[in-house]
């Protein structure tokens, strides 16, 4: 509330208060956005959707003199004849897109199910399961009365659907609502696509949660992945494969991890330092043919965690340094040290090549089975 509108509620005799924004319907009137909800796992960026949908079914049920005001307005000539734009795309249409690597996050749940962690609303033909943005852009043509189309976890596509959408909603003033991470559990841009989001988007709301620490109340922004070993919390080291499928449910084996929401005072990311001091140069010198000190490196984390230079810097951070800290110290738990900073080199840094790939794995008799699912989640799929 504004200083000139607080002093007339004074004026009047009612007491000081704050006022805030009205949480309101969904706007099925005005065309051509594109609206990203973005937070970290959570927040209720699913649950945003939902409320979107049961809106929507709340918008159908008005009389169809109305539709003049939800559909249309994609193109200059429905500025001087409002009438051509009937009969096209009604935004209180509704369509709910999800991602081919995200199907499987709510089994429990019937197959057209738009699933959030406190429910799910029913979309019956409303709903499909795509793979990239040629996908969508099938679909907008075989669904040409959809006015709105929720598009979950938009982040996770190639990085022409930013113009595809963008030009989609400017032609035919259709709206594209994309609830998305994004940030990835490194706190960095989740990818190319979520910066093209970021810069085509006409509308961003941002969304938080409580950290899910037991002892905070602040304000979460930041996704934190962990593992639970032996019944500990384990955080991800900084270089754990950037794409895990799955991990929405709780598990206590230490290879699926967890995800929670939480400040920055309690989103613990060890191993930054290492991968950028030790990990990253390490895979510079094999992308130029010398491989020895990588495999030695990675031997140690096999073998002998202990003898490993991962090690040395943490007991030197977080047992010896001026802020001990067992919660960074406990993800030298997490197993299988080696096989992930293998999928970091190979698949996201692209410095290993294939061939040093498969040698390592054969040299160090890595887990062929973990290294295979990874690099498919991080498409990069390798045989062994």
């Amino acid at each position: 509330m504004d200083m000139h509108t607080g002093s007339l509620y004074k004026s009047l005799g009612f007491p000081s208060v704050a006022i805030h924004e009205a949480n309101t319907h969904f706007d099925f009137v005005e065309p051509s956005r594109t609206i990203l909800v973005i937070g970290p796992m959570g927040s209720g960026k699913t649950e945003y959707a939902a409320r979107l949908w049961r809106d929507a079914e709340v918008a159908r049920r008005k009389g169809q003199s109305i539709a003049w005001l939800t559909s249309g307005g994609g193109s200059q000539k429905e500025l001087f004849e409002p009438e051509a734009g009937i009969g096209t795309a009604d935004r209180r249409n509704t369509f709910f897109v999800r991602y081919s690597l995200d199907s499987a996050r709510f089994p429990d749940y019937p197959e057209d199910a738009l699933a959030f962690r406190g429910g799910y609303e029913r979309c019956g033909k409303n709903i499909a399961t795509i793979s990239n943005s040629f996908d969508l852009e099938e679909l907008i043509r075989d669904n040409s009365d959809v006015g709105t189309w929720i598009l979950d976890e938009a982040a996770f596509y190639d990085e022409r659907l930013a113009y595809l959408v963008k030009r989609e909603a400017e032609q035919r003033g259709i709206v594209f609502v994309m609830p998305t991470l994004l940030l990835n559990f490194r706190g960095e841009i989740f990818n190319a696509t979520a910066r093209l989001l970021m810069e085509t988007s006409t509308d961003i709301y941002p969304l938080s949660a409580y950290c899910e620490h037991p002892e905070c109340l602040e304000n979460a922004y930041n996704t934190y992945r962990y593992y639970v070993v032996d019944g500990e919390e384990c955080p991800a080291l900084f270089f754990d494969p950037l794409i895990i499928v799955g991990g929405d449910r709780d598990s206590n084996h230490p290879l699926e991890p967890n995800y929670c929401t939480r400040c920055d005072a309690h989103h613990y990311l060890p191993g930054k330092e290492y991968t950028y001091f030790t990990l990253k140069p390490l895979g510079q010198k094999a992308s130029v043919g010398d491989i020895g000190p990588l495999q030695k490196e990675l031997r140690a984390l096999c073998d002998d965690p202990e003898k490993s230079e991962l090690f040395r810097l943490f007991r030197a951070n977080y047992v010896e340094g001026p802020a001990p800290s067992r919660e960074h110290m406990n993800a030298l738990k997490v197993p299988l040290l080696a096989e992930r900073a293998v999928v970091y080199l190979f698949a996201e840094q692209n410095l290993l090549s294939a061939e040093q790939t498969r040698t390592l794995v054969e040299t160090l008799d890595l887990d062929r089975e973990y290294l295979s699912r990874r690099l498919a989640d991080n498409k990069r799929p390798m045989n062994f």
